[in-house]
């Protein structure tokens, strides 16, 4: 049984909730997000919350109504503050810049890595090193992140690559004679 999906998803002033069927929108100071839920999950807008219930006793209706109640808190945190993550490049020459709507990247190869932002999503590059991503859907904010790190993921011999800003890069040492 879900401890997470017990308690409501309180919607705080200034976002507009509504529940149509399945379909759970939010709509607040930084956009508008939709979600659907699964349909072995009930889902009610009562007195100012959320509420997320199974609608029966199977296992799987038991596992989802834990997801999609923090699917739908996702939402209302996505229109009130919006979503963040931050990567850190590491190595000689490597950097990031912007470039009119796309990012540029020097990760080593013999060419730039251009990447094309999504729409919703805002990248910014304070520093060389640094890449701020945000937006308003967690998932979409956390794809893009992998996507950047996937171009070169950190190594554990001199930890060169992109890494998450909160990520331990487990260091190995090298060859010895």
């Amino acid at each position: 049984m879900s401890r997470v999906g017990k308690r409501p998803v309180v919607v705080p002033s200034g976002v507009t909730a509504t529940v149509e069927g399945q379909t759970v929108k939010m709509k607040g100071p930084k956009g508008q997000l939709q979600f659907v839920v699964h349909d072995d999950v009930e889902v009610k807008f009562e007195s100012g919350a959320v509420k997320v219930a199974p609608k029966f006793k199977t296992n799987r209706a038991q596992a989802m109504y834990g997801t999609a109640r923090a699917q739908v808190a996702n939402l209302v945190e996505g229109v009130t503050k919006g979503f963040e993550k931050k990567l850190e490049i590491t190595g000689v020459g490597y950097r990031a810049a912007m470039q009119g709507k796309n990012l540029q990247l020097a990760l080593g190869y013999s060419h730039d890595v251009v990447y094309a932002i999504p729409e919703g999503i805002t990248i910014a590059v304070p520093k060389p090193t640094e890449i701020t991503i945000s937006g308003t859907d967690s998932q979409r904010v956390g794809q893009v992140a992998a996507e950047i790190r996937a171009y070169r993921p950190p190594e554990p011999y001199k930890g060169k690559g992109v890494k998450y800003a909160n990520e331990f890069i487990f260091r190995k040492e090298g060859k010895k004679k």
